[in-house]
């Protein structure tokens, strides 16, 4: 009986983690609650294509509550169509091209991101880093790549 229990149980769990990796990185952000102003930016930016692509992509993602944080009006200056470009240069500072997964960072390591910059991710604590921003949700899977909340926003120098 146990045994039956058991392997139901992980036959569950096998299926659950199966359904969510089928999602690609901007369907998978679509579905987390605290993302909808990251999915916004993305689909604004003119990002959403490809981030739905075929990857391997790794999503630096900052919550809602991190776009809050942003100085009074920064957020709804970005989002006007006449500022999409800088939009997109703050999203892809965002995105790398290639799978970061959390256990693979041991060491201070820069990564090139799709707007040509590069951000130092850094272990810290058993966690990661990236830039000044911890990470808050590692290694959340898709079948194109993985996101990694972080608790701020990445802002390009220019800005």
């Amino acid at each position: 009986m146990i045994r039956s229990i058991m392997a139901a149980l992980a036959a569950l769990l096998l299926s659950l983690s199966a359904a969510r990796a089928q999602d690609n990185v901007i369907a998978a952000a679509q579905k987390a609650p605290d993302l909808s102003v990251l999915v916004l930016a993305v689909q604004s930016a003119g990002l959403a294509k490809t981030l739905g692509g075929e990857g391997p992509f790794t999503a630096f993602a900052p919550t809602d509550a991190a776009f809050q944080a942003l100085p009074a009006g920064t957020l709804d200056d970005l989002l006007k169509p006449e500022n999409k470009e800088k939009l997109a240069q703050l999203v892809s500072l965002h995105i790398s091209k290639g799978l970061v997964p959390a256990k693979s960072v041991t060491a201070p390591t820069q990564i090139a991101t799709l707007g040509g910059a590069t951000v130092m991710v850094t272990p810290q604590d058993g966690r990661i880093k990236v830039g000044d921003a911890p990470v808050t949700k590692a290694d959340v899977n898709a079948f194109n790549g993985v996101i990694h909340v972080i608790d701020s926003v990445l802002m390009p120098s220019a800005m």
